[in-house]
């Protein structure tokens, strides 16, 4: 089995420096990439070696195949982890990675491409056993096969653009009597705004909660669920705060459908680490999509089950098998992760700058994941994200109190941050008591004039 020795990591931010702190915990150098604008970062002074591969915007580095290999090659680097975001999602990049006769830390390449397309993902998801929203298999134009379709599926149904986005050629149906109307509404909208009238039908979830599951497949057969994280408290789709486990998912639905998960990624063959996203409403689970990478809320997976995710990621793409078996999980307690922005608390206008003075909060059970440090200066072309607070209790309510010191010890200055929206947030009760969905804080926020 290879051998890793130098890895290269293709990101930026405190995803690099998290990559390279279980790098060298394993004994494996690293090699930092980055642009002219992250020349000072803290991931790039820690590395062992670091090149820079273009200007400031992302596509001219971090989404820079050729300078990205060819900075792994003149390094020596026998690997590449490619973080979140940029190009760990991108099958031709972990193509031209194993091309190239290096390791991609991540998943195989058939399996990105697969599940980056919505339609074809959800078809392999159905095929594999994961609960699908009730609707049509495609298009619908027939207003008697629609009605079919939508007595099925259950009342309410959301007749959607196939070629749709932004709301727009979308129709909410609650009975059979408005359906024929509201199909030629919703074609004739698709059609003005797209070009393309067709439609299709779902079951319409008005208030679900969004709920992910972490799998880890060894690519030989074998996989497991490492539990739920709930990611429901979101701003225009941007995740803002996660925790696990959810408070509402009983142990036997998280073994339930943590089992279907895990069979499902056994059956595909899926190698490394994965997440598979659903919404819940009703106790039902529905699946939305599937991400083949590392994600940015991991951490509260890792407090809660004590397996260090990236050093798994880093094992299996050596062919070894997985740490654990299913049986050998076992969840404690509970952990929750803020997401600090450079930002408004109000407007969310990004505000990047000089950090002045920097203190992270410590004690037992809370871990900070930055790059920050006083002198660095915030640069204003990547992803407004600049650290994330972990905290972790023996219950949910022991996390929440932890949060609350953690926070109020936190200073970033220099810059405007979320941590006071965060600190408005623990003040809530109906957030407090876990009673919250996918659209409670966009109401919450204009509720506070934000």
């Amino acid at each position: 089995m290879p051998q890793i020795k130098k890895l290269l990591i293709a990101n930026r931010g405190e995803i690099a420096l998290r990559i390279h702190r279980a790098c060298h915990e394993m004994g494996i150098k690293t090699v930092a990439v980055h642009s002219t604008a992250d020349a000072d970062a803290m991931h790039v002074r820690l590395a062992d070696e670091a090149i820079c591969i273009g200007p400031p915007s992302a596509a001219e580095s971090y989404l820079n195949i050729p300078n990205i290999i060819s900075a792994a090659e003149i390094s020596g680097a026998d690997a590449i982890h490619p973080g979140y975001g940029f190009l760990s999602e991108n099958a031709k990049f972990a193509e031209i990675v194993e091309l190239h006769n290096l390791i991609f830390v991540g998943p195989k390449p058939e399996h990105i491409r697969t599940m980056g397309d919505k339609i074809e993902a959800k078809r392999t998801a159905g095929a594999l056993g994961l609960p699908l929203v009730p609707g049509s298999d495609g298009a619908v134009s027939d207003v008697d096969e629609a009605k079919a379709i939508a007595e099925r599926a259950g009342y309410p149904v959301i007749i959607k653009a196939a070629s749709g986005g932004g709301g727009r050629g979308m129709k909410v149906c609650t009975s059979p009597d408005q359906l024929e109307t509201l199909m030629a509404q919703a074609g004739s909208e698709a059609k003005a705004a797209f070009g393309d009238a067709t439609v299709y039908i779902e079951k319409y979830l008005g208030n679900p909660r969004h709920i992910e599951f972490q799998i880890f497949g060894d690519g030989k057969g074998n996989a497991i669920h490492l539990g739920e994280r709930d990611c429901s408290l979101q701003r225009r789709h941007q995740k803002v705060l996660e925790e696990a486990p959810s408070p509402v998912i009983t142990p036997e639905e998280r073994a339930r459908m943590g089992g279907i998960c895990a069979r499902a990624m056994a059956d595909m063959g899926y190698r490394g680490a994965g997440t598979i996203e659903f919404l819940w409403e009703n106790g039902e689970f529905y699946f939305i999509e599937m991400n083949t990478r590392l994600q940015v809320e991991h951490p509260v997976t890792e407090a809660i089950t004590g397996l260090d995710l990236v050093r798994e990621q880093i094992r299996i793409a050596e062919g070894e098998p997985l740490t654990l078996r299913q049986e050998d999980v076992v969840f404690r307690g509970h952990a929750i992760e803020c997401r600090i922005n450079a930002e408004d608390p109000r407007t969310f206008a990004p505000s990047p700058g000089l950090v002045k003075q920097y203190h992270a909060p410590g004690g037992m059970h809370v871990r900070v994941d930055s790059g920050l440090y006083a002198g660095y200066k915030v640069p204003p072309y990547y992803d407004s994200m600049i650290a994330k607070l972990i905290v972790y209790g023996t219950t949910r309510q022991g996390a929440l109190r932890r949060l609350r010191r953690a926070l109020e010890e936190f200073v970033i200055e220099g810059m405007k941050t979320t941590i006071p929206l965060h600190q408005a947030l623990l003040d809530d009760p109906e957030f407090q008591s876990g009673d919250y969905t996918i659209k409670w804080l966009e109401d919450w926020l204009a509720r506070q004039g934000g």
